[in-house]
């Protein structure tokens, strides 16, 4: 990459090109702003036919609806996705508890997406509303009262009001900010395959939860579903090793008959890890998406909270900038903060619960579990309440 130490002025630069950040690239742009976006590497293009990616992530009827208004979900619709109309909960394969749709007189409770695509289709409609620096990354950070600069690895620089760091749990950017960050990591890991099944495309996503940890499946379009088995992380490692043939097996052997006679066509695995940023700005950076938090994914939460994080910051910019505020202020900056890190934390607390009570074998846990199933199962206001919610209504 030649070297190229010259400055050009944004109004916003976002470092970290994935779902969340190219969301608030988009949105910004479609607003007038002048954007850059920095990212290490270009999504890869759609090939119809080709294997489903690994990482899926479910998406609330929120966050598609904010999708649809960026005029991305247009686009992976004509991709690959998977609507689900039920989510069930259970510990024992015949006490299932469902969460339907029709509860909330809604069509669908959310969407199974592949990661890779609702990038593509974000990235589909820049056109020249975003500048794209890629394939680049950040090698400094500069900060003064009325500005921020960041130098790439050309040598390039590019200032602007306000910097947005979407890079990920292990954000860059975060660090150079100075903005420090409290977490821990999980006793367990999560193992991903992707696998035919013996059904038609299903409606359906379930977890079963045992005292070693949850088992769950995602459905995925046509005879095909994504399964996550949560477990103590050396044995998930050992199940990673396995063979097709061997894992599929295995999941046959340790997941309820709801599974069927699947067939294992690939697998991955991950550490699972929570992270909360000690603020979510520092001068004229600011954290969103998994730079500001990562959370157990066992409700799949974590991409809708990165959206509706997203949707505020760009919904407050855009404010700014329409009454000729400065958009990169401490007001705009401690308002997004106040919003967004309260909410984001009691999710990762309501998970940190759920796991707590849902992943021990001890037997008063074991009972309050039993008898939390047993009224969800029961009452058609707690199973409205919980539908309302998994779709993303306040």
């Amino acid at each position: 990459m030649s070297s190229d130490t010259s400055s050009t002025q944004f109004d916003i630069s976002i470092v970290g090109g994935g779902m969340v950040g190219a969301a608030i690239a988009l949105a910004l742009g479609q607003a007038g702003l002048q954007v850059a976006l920095v990212e290490r590497q270009l999504p890869a293009d759609f090939i119809a036919g080709s294997l489903p990616d690994l990482r899926v992530s479910s998406i609330n009827l929120a966050s598609e609806a904010w999708l649809t208004e960026l005029g991305a979900w247009q686009a992976l619709s004509k991709m690959r996705l998977c609507p689900y109309q039920r989510l069930q909960a259970f510990e024992q394969p015949h006490s299932v508890v469902t969460f339907n749709a029709a509860d909330i007189k809604r069509t669908h409770l959310g969407h199974i997406v592949e990661n890779n695509l609702l990038q593509q289709a974000l990235w589909q409609q820049f056109g020249s509303k975003v500048q794209l620096f890629c394939p680049a990354s950040v090698t400094a950070l500069e900060q003064n009262a009325d500005s921020a600069v960041l130098t790439l690895d050309s040598g390039k620089q590019l200032c602007s009001k306000l910097v947005i760091a979407a890079d990920g749990g292990n954000s860059q950017l975060r660090r150079l900010a100075g903005i420090g960050s409290n977490g821990w990591q999980y006793r367990q890991a999560c193992l991903v395959a992707l696998v035919n099944t013996p059904y038609p495309q299903q409606d359906v996503t379930w977890q079963q939860f045992t005292p070693t940890g949850p088992k769950a499946f995602l459905p995925l379009n046509g005879q095909q579903g994504s399964v996550v088995w949560y477990e103590e992380a050396t044995k998930v490692k050992q199940l990673a090793a396995l063979s097709p043939a061997q894992l599929t097996q295995q999941l046959i052997n340790a997941f309820p008959p709801q599974i069927g006679e699947v067939q294992v066509v690939a697998s991955s695995w991950f550490p699972l890890a929570r992270m909360d940023a000690n603020r979510y700005y520092a001068g004229r950076v600011v954290l969103a998406g998994d730079a500001a938090h990562t959370i157990n994914p066992l409700a799949g939460q974590g991409v809708n909270l990165g959206f509706a994080d997203a949707k505020l910051l760009t919904e407050l910019i855009i404010d700014a900038r329409r009454h000729n505020d400065d958009i990169g202020s401490v007001q705009l900056l401690q308002r997004y903060q106040r919003k967004r890190k309260p909410a984001n934390l009691l999710m990762m607390s309501a998970m940190d619960g759920f796991y707590q009570v849902f992943g021990n074998d001890i037997a008063p846990l074991r009972t309050v579990r039993q008898l939390a199933l047993s009224v969800a199962s029961r009452s058609t206001l707690l199973k409205t309440l919980v539908a309302r919610y998994a779709v993303g209504s306040e």
